[in-house]
């Protein structure tokens, strides 16, 4: 029921309603948008620290574990043997699960059966993991065999199989922990990709090469890359005092994974802005010097933890490293993150996203909690409508909604 009287006000006095409204409005989404940006500034922070002091020891130490481990398991009185058996392991292994990514993809799914996907996707790091130790230990150990540990040879190696590396846009491969973090997700889980995007419906014997030259090539490469970094750093920091040198590999490598995180936003507004070649060689340049500060991560916590962990019992001591990292990165739910795999094409994202390292932990739980908390309030309100247009149906008469001004401007205040 309305009222037919009709009351004029001060077209000034209503003039300033709206304005204090609109200015209120205002402040309110400046304050929203500045507390979201903290609060995502803040979430920034805590990934970092979370993979650089958590993860990325963890990884290192499944690593160290498992290649050890087949150190003392895989001929150990043969190295030729040892090496070709783990080359055989490992990329067999690679290239098999390349070929299968999307048929275990339609078999282990959460909404077929959770608890077969939960243990298959496991067992699948797992078994993938320790193919992944094996490939990189056969052919770093083949090199080893079959090229003079020298600084010349080694440093030619390195070059070259960076420049290869370079010319394919492929430097990015060279990334790992602490500057990625793989979430034990769902979407994606299995998959796996390849250096030429060969979709497998459509020809497979162009889908198999692919998957070969992504594995032994790019892989391969990738390899030799590391190893290069690794012994150079070997022969000229302590070389004759092993606990200076992995001291020393830890305080340089995290040096520069601070240094690195701190010129990411700087890297990311710079490469938005450049195009083509440049941009290519900048975003290179930096993930190279984001390269050097994770091989001396990984090659201190390595050496430091063969040093100072039962450093007389070491086969127990790689045991408890390769269980007890794999266990504990399982229950982080970021297992995935041992895994190298797939094949990633330098500076193909848009703008500055090709600086950005994916370290993302806190910041992917809050969004995911985000959306579930948008999806219950979207649902209860389509809920909320449906009863609504059921009681109109039946003729239920809802109480209206009434604003009442007050009749004094300086209650407003």
């Amino acid at each position: 029921m309305t009222s037919g009287v009709t009351t004029k006000f001060d077209p000034d006095w209503v003039r300033m309603v709206e304005l204090r409204a609109t200015g209120a409005r205002m402040a309110g989404n400046l304050d929203t948008r500045s507390s979201n940006r903290l609060h995502y500034a803040i979430l920034t922070i805590l990934d970092t620290i979370f993979s650089a002091l958590v993860a990325a020891p963890a990884v290192v130490g499944y690593w160290r574990g498992t290649w050890e481990l087949s150190d003392f398991y895989v001929y150990p009185d043969e190295p030729v043997l040892s090496s070709f058996a783990s080359i055989t392991i490992g990329f067999t292994g690679l290239f098999a699960f390349n070929v299968l990514q999307h048929g275990l993809n339609d078999i282990l799914h959460p909404d077929k059966h959770r608890l077969s996907y939960y243990l298959g996707s496991r067992i699948y790091t797992g078994v993938f993991g320790f193919c992944c130790v094996n490939a990189w230990r056969g052919a770093w150990k083949a090199l080893d065999i079959y090229t003079e540990l020298m600084p010349g040879t080694v440093f030619a190696t390195t070059i070259v199989s960076l420049l290869a590396l370079g010319i394919m846009r492929a430097v990015r491969n060279v990334s790992a922990p602490p500057f990625s973090l793989v979430l034990d997700s769902c979407p994606g889980y299995f998959e796996v990709q390849t250096m030429f995007r060969v979709n497998n419906t459509r020809d497979w014997s162009l889908y198999l090469l692919d998957c070969a030259f992504s594995v032994g090539v790019v892989g391969t490469l990738v390899v030799f890359v590391w190893r290069g970094v690794w012994i150079l750093i070997d022969i000229y920091l302590f070389p004759e005092n092993p606990e200076y040198s992995a001291l020393g590999s830890l305080a340089i490598g995290y040096f520069i994974v601070l240094v690195t995180f701190c010129l990411q936003p700087l890297m990311r507004y710079i490469c938005a802005r450049l195009q083509g070649l440049v941009r290519l060689m900048v975003a290179d340049v930096f993930l190279f010097l984001s390269f050097l500060g994770t091989v001396n991560v990984w090659r201190g916590i390595w050496n430091a933890l063969d040093l100072w962990l039962l450093p007389d019992n070491p086969e127990l001591s790689c045991w408890i490293t390769h269980v007890g990292c794999f266990v504990f990165l399982v229950l982080l739910n970021c297992s995935n993150t041992i895994l190298v795999r797939g094949v990633y094409i330098d500076a193909e994202e848009e703008k500055g996203q090709c600086v950005v390292f994916p370290c993302h932990y806190l910041r992917l739980f809050f969004k995911i909690e985000r959306e579930k908390k948008q999806a219950r309030q979207q649902k209860l309100l389509v809920d909320h409508s449906d009863v609504n247009e059921k009681d109109n149906e039946n003729g239920t008469l809802l109480p209206n909604t009434v604003s009442i001004i007050p009749v004094n401007a300086d209650s407003l205040a």
